[in-house]
């Protein structure tokens, strides 16, 4: 539609263009047909009359030279300029026919025959003739060369009519040419500014929607002018737009009660929640947060226990979720000391260009306390339970050595299963307190120098009887070179032995514990006790450092403490621990100490 709309549009133009073409076609065929052989017959003419005047002049000449005795070189001469008159005579004839030159041509016919006459009584009389024949002749002759004078003249005249007919249809074309030119340029300027009007009215309508939407303003719409191409463009440049502004409704909505959501979240968290820009411009708080914030005792800035993991996320874009109460840090908030645990998020958002973090205080106050009185009371029931089992155990030992008398076999076998049963009690007991004070804190590290080698070749030392005795063997790999460690070197040598003896107890006959220590990441050291025992379940790896916790089915003896203890340790030293297994396959415990 829109193309026949152009075509149409250009059918003026085209119109003009095929008119001004064919005037020209004509007036060049007309200039080639008849005026150009007008002018050509014209031209010709003229040269005939000027050869026919020289042969009618050379004749008499001939007949001149009859009369001074030379009959037979005039009658040569004579013959040949007459058939030379003769043939442009008959040419011109024969090319004037039914043309207005006829009469004339017939009066030079009657002249030259009344001149040949003359002349040829004048070559058969030779010698020189009267006085009355010469004039005739010259009188003749005279009449020829006037009728030859009038046909010139009259060809000239014809050839300067042709020549201005000629001019005067050329300087016609040129003004039809020159009009068509100056209508043709008014008509295109006529359409370009109708067609411009047509086609850029609606592109700068589309141009300035596009713009709009660009903007923000989804209902701004396209005038729907017409039914061809340029108004199906504005009809679906509508129906986008429409479906913009339903999205807009829909995502709006959704945004809108997202917000809602976050911020009935945020209001409903008891746990104070900052939201912070990359510069640690606080940007969002909840009301818990808020609280916290215009406490007197809470500091202006964040404590270096958030400051700085706060830095280190904000740098790194890495989570910072610490799971131990080691990290809690602790406000005093009316008059109340309150123990929070932070958990800093990484927060990016391509759309909005925000990047921060997010600072979760989990208040573990109560666990804290609860963790606290739970170690408290471990430590307090295990130190006064040691005193009277001490007591009890040196009665049964004094009673198994018979210094109050003789005992018989089955009370000498209650004696020794009582023993042996004070005895586990009493390790047990002191583990706990071991355990206690680790948890507390009270028993600090005595941190010495020790290379990793010499450290594997104390534990391998040590280790090598009681394994052999349960029938497996050590092996000892040692990559080098290994930094230095400041490790309390009992407390570490506790660790090994415990996992050794673990390895031992549930490893067969014959089978090969491996102690081993590499280089890790970030300047740590790797250390790992592999046996190849029956292996650890897949859902009990997750509870094998929990305090006496022991797999289904075990049948080995065991409090389940020696692995909470190792853990805390490790803990102490800052690494970590951790379990690998694969039934059947045997297990893996390895540990990471900083060097």
């Amino acid at each position: 539609m829109l193309r026949t709309r152009l075509y149409l549009g250009l059918l003026p133009f085209l119109l003009l263009l095929v008119f001004t073409g064919g005037y020209a076609v004509l007036v060049s065929r007309q200039l080639a047909g008849s005026i150009q052989r007008d002018l050509i017959a014209d031209y010709g003419a003229v040269l005939a009359s000027q050869r026919m005047r020289e042969a009618a002049t050379l004749m008499s000449a001939a007949s001149a030279r009859a009369q001074k005795g030379d009959p037979f070189g005039a009658r040569r001469a004579y013959d040949q300029q007459r058939s030379v008159f003769m043939r442009e005579l008959m040419a011109q004839s024969a090319a004037a026919a039914g043309h207005f030159r006829a009469p004339m041509i017939e009066t030079l016919d009657r002249a030259f025959q009344d001149y040949s006459a003359q002349a040829e009584e004048a070559l058969l009389a030779g010698g020189p003739g009267s006085l009355d024949s010469v004039q005739r002749s010259e009188t003749a002759l005279y009449r020829v060369l006037a009728a030859i004078e009038d046909l010139n003249r009259r060809d000239y005249a014809s050839a300067l009519q042709a020549a201005a007919r000629a001019e005067q249809l050329a300087a016609t074309t040129l003004t039809v040419l020159l009009g068509g030119m100056a209508v043709a340029l008014v008509i295109s300027m006529v359409l370009a500014w109708r067609l411009s009007a047509f086609l850029m009215q609606p592109i700068k309508e589309l141009t300035a929607s596009v713009a709009a939407i660009g903007e923000g303003d989804l209902d701004r719409e396209v005038p729907e002018r017409s039914r061809d191409e340029l108004g199906q463009l504005a009809r679906a440049f509508n129906q986008m737009s429409a479906k913009l502004r339903a999205y807009r409704e829909v995502t709006l909505a959704k945004v809108l009660r997202t917000q809602r959501t976050m911020e009935a979240t945020l209001t409903s968290a008891p746990d104070p929640v900052f939201v912070l820009d990359v510069d640690g411009t606080h940007a969002v708080r909840n009301p818990a947060a808020e609280r916290l914030a215009q406490s007197p005792d809470f500091p202006a800035e964040f404590p270096p226990g958030i400051a700085e993991p706060l830095a280190q996320v904000l740098a790194t874009g890495d989570h910072y979720l610490p799971t131990d109460y080691r990290h809690v840090v602790t406000f005093r908030v009316a008059r109340e000391e309150r123990h929070y645990l932070p958990r800093i998020l990484a927060i990016g958002d391509k759309v909005t260009d925000f990047k921060g973090a997010a600072i979760i205080l989990q208040d573990v106050t109560k666990f804290r306390l609860l963790d606290d009185a739970k170690t408290n009371l471990a430590g307090t029931v295990s130190h006064e339970l040691k005193t009277p089992l001490t007591s009890l155990r040196l009665a049964v030992y004094l009673l198994l050595e018979e210094n109050v008398g003789k005992l018989a076999p089955a009370q000498r076998e209650l004696l020794e299963t009582a023993r042996d049963d004070a005895d586990r009690l009493l390790r047990i007991l002191d583990t706990l307190l071991d355990l206690a004070r680790l948890e507390a804190g009270a028993t600090a590290l005595d941190r010495v120098e020790m290379a990793a080698p010499d450290l594997l070749g104390e534990i391998a030392a040590e280790a090598r009887s009681l394994l052999a005795a349960g029938g497996a063997t050590l092996a000892v790999q040692c990559e080098a070179p290994l930094v230095p460690l400041r490790i309390d070197p009992m407390r570490i040598r506790h660790v090994f032995m415990n996992l050794l003896s673990n390895a031992a107890k549930f490893s067969p006959p014959g089978g090969v514990i491996t102690l081993a220590a590499s280089s890790a990441p970030l300047g740590f050291i790797r250390f790992s006790v592999h046996d190849q025992g029956p292996g650890i379940p897949a859902d009990s790896l997750a509870r094998v450092f929990d305090r006496f916790y022991r797999a289904p089915g075990q049948t080995k003896n065991g409090a389940g403490l020696g692995l909470a203890i190792a853990r805390e340790i490790i803990v102490a030293h800052g690494g970590s621990i951790s379990c690998t297994s694969e039934p059947g396959r045997g297990t893996d415990f390895h540990f990471l100490l900083p060097g």
